[in-house]
């Protein structure tokens, strides 16, 4: 089901970005929009892990410096036959945790110094089953693609509001294509609105669906509610330092200074609802 919602959300998504377009720009303004997509997915795809690990200061970390985590990730791998990847510690105390990659095959594990200190061993095993999860369902990938159609159609959304300021959309021509008029407008304001709402619900569908995913791998749900609860307490008190487009990888959202919005305009949902879910899991061994 969180898999079916998910295509559903995409698919609203990319005809948002050709309607959109055409609405606002006519013709060439869909495939100008189509074509963004395709350049800015492809940079998405390759480099965003890149981007991830940089922004949030993670640093290699070896096997002599943190056996534990080694030991956890190569169990967890063993049982989801995935390839162990790469794996990072971010120097925070704030307890949080990350996946990044465009698939099993170059994916990389970011955890924070906080997190390593602060959980059990089975809470530690529920974190990295969340994010080993991530890194099996793709994850990284569809919400790479989301957030890139999203950028689009923001900017199509800009150019036209510029193009309106200075000479409007071209005239009885473009009118003639599609673009221009009340639904240009429109567009002009629900569209971005609309493509970040759509955004976000694809990345909690994301957060419910790698819970399910990792309490599955494990056995039982009972280590990752248990540290979703701790990362929920942390988190409330100790803020991190890393940009609002990497914050929406971690496991729970990091406490930041403009953290205000909750509901429609969060990337993760609530821990009390991810929680309840959890609990009312029937995991079959």
């Amino acid at each position: 089901m969180r898999a079916i919602k998910t295509l559903f959300l995409l698919t609203a998504l990319t005809l948002l970005l050709v309607l959109g377009g055409q609405a606002i720009a006519g013709q060439r303004g869909m495939t100008l929009g189509l074509m963004m997509a395709v350049v800015m997915n492809g940079v998405a795809y390759f480099f965003s892990d890149k981007i991830a690990l940089m922004s949030s200061g993670a640093q290699p970390v070896s096997r002599e410096q943190l056996p534990r985590l080694y030991e956890v990730m190569e169990r967890l791998c063993g049982k989801a036959r995935l390839p162990m990847p790469k794996l990072y510690v971010i120097p925070q105390p704030a307890p949080n945790a990350f996946a990044t990659g465009r698939n099993p095959s170059h994916a990389s594990v970011a955890v924070t110094a906080g997190l390593m200190e602060l959980m059990t061993d089975d809470e530690l095993e529920g974190v990295i089953a969340h994010e080993l999860s991530h890194v099996r369902n793709y994850d990284i990938l569809i919400t790479s693609i989301a957030a890139t159609l999203a950028g689009a159609i923001t900017w199509i959304a800009s150019m036209g509001r510029w193009a309106m300021i200075f000479g409007g959309f071209g005239g009885s021509r473009d009118n003639e294509r599609g673009g221009g008029g009340l639904a240009a407008l429109l567009m002009l304001i629900l569209a971005p609105i609309a493509a970040m709402v759509i955004q976000l619900g694809i990345s909690r569908q994301r957060e419910f669906a790698a819970d399910a995913s990792g309490a599955r791998m494990v056995g039982h749900p009972n280590g990752l509610i248990s540290a979703l609860e701790k990362l929920g307490a942390y988190n409330k008190r100790i803020p991190m330092n890393v940009s609002p487009s990497t914050a929406s990888l971690f496991i729970v959202a990091p406490l930041s200074a403009g953290q205000i919005f909750t509901g429609l305009f969060s990337t993760h949902p609530p821990l009390s609802e991810r929680i309840a879910v959890l609990r009312n899991m029937t995991v079959t061994r």
